[in-house]
């Protein structure tokens, strides 16, 4: 079964028009509507996710469901959120694919990224994990800006008493005005799926990383639980406590190692900062990331 995650903004086009061209199997899609903005744009969204839901289930025969996003601006709470759904595809055994063509930049990047982190993960799921792109083939707000130029040339025109301005003038300005915001109010800001080397849409390739390993979880998660550690031996010894080990000098170098390949050098999970002959040590912002999004698993 595939799965698509579609994230709607202000666009209809580019979230369905490239599976219809390119024949693309769609089994199942999740619609997510932003819940952020004036009155007028959080309607808008929803008009194009109901449209949405319409056309996947009677154009390609696809279960759909649709769920709200409180906040597009929180980039964690979207990558959580991003985390669950992708996460539960996969557990119901579905290939999942991601759309990122549409919504706010901050809800783009955390799916993304979310899509990324399980690709390094969970390896033996990483062919069925998929982000891609879709370019549109006209923007519509040039269109509208330049419609908008020629009603001011006309007002403009109309409060000079200019001769000029006669009833078919008049006219044609309103037909076009009128044609132009009945495409908006069905299409969105863009038209078309552009086509791109043979394709409709662009996969984003992900590189290969190392998955996190037991004892390298059990730093990250203590760092999540106790915030910066003033040195690693500081943070060694609170973790030989907490598994009731003997602190040794063993012990402490096995700390110091994963550090480091936690570290800027190495996965990027921890974040170290010279302190006198001491590194203070915390999580970096992916690292805070996972432990957020592997919480649920600890505490189950």
């Amino acid at each position: 079964m595939q799965t698509h995650i579609v994230p709607v903004g202000f666009d209809y086009d580019r979230l369905i028009a490239p599976l219809v061209r390119d024949q693309i199997d769609v089994d199942s899609v999740i619609l997510l509507e932003g819940a952020v903005g004036s009155e007028a744009n959080v309607e808008y969204s929803r008009h194009l996710s109901k449209k949405l839901e319409t056309d996947f289930e009677n154009l390609l025969g696809a279960q759909t469901e649709r769920f709200v996003l409180e906040d597009v601006y929180n980039y964690d709470d979207a990558f959580e959120q991003a985390y669950e759904l992708i996460t539960a595809e996969l557990d119901s055994g579905n290939e999942v694919w991601v759309n990122v063509a549409a919504m706010p930049r901050t809800v783009s990047f955390a799916f993304a990224n979310a899509a990324h982190s399980l690709m390094v993960e969970r390896q033996e799921d990483r062919e069925g994990i998929h982000t891609y792109y879709t370019a549109p083939e006209k923007y519509l707000e040039t269109e509208l800006a330049e419609e908008l130029r020629e009603q001011i040339a006309l007002l403009e025109d109309l409060r000079d008493g200019d001769d000029g301005t006669d009833d078919g003038r008049l006219g044609d300005r309103l037909e076009s005005a009128r044609d132009l915001l009945a495409e908006f109010d069905e299409r969105g800001t863009t038209i078309g799926a552009k086509e791109i080397d043979g394709k409709h849409i662009v996969e984003l390739p992900v590189a290969s990383f190392s998955n996190v390993k037991p004892f390298e979880e059990l730093i990250l998660y203590k760092l999540g639980e106790d915030g910066e550690f003033d040195s690693v031996s500081e943070l060694a010894e609170s973790l030989a406590r907490e598994l009731n080990e003997e602190y040794t000098d063993s012990f402490r170098s096995k700390v110091i190692y994963n550090v480091d390949r936690l570290g800027p050098g190495g996965k990027g999970y921890i974040e170290r900062e010279e302190h006198g002959k001491s590194y203070r040590t915390r999580l970096s912002r992916i690292g805070e990331l996972w432990v957020r999004a592997h919480s649920d698993d600890t505490e189950e």
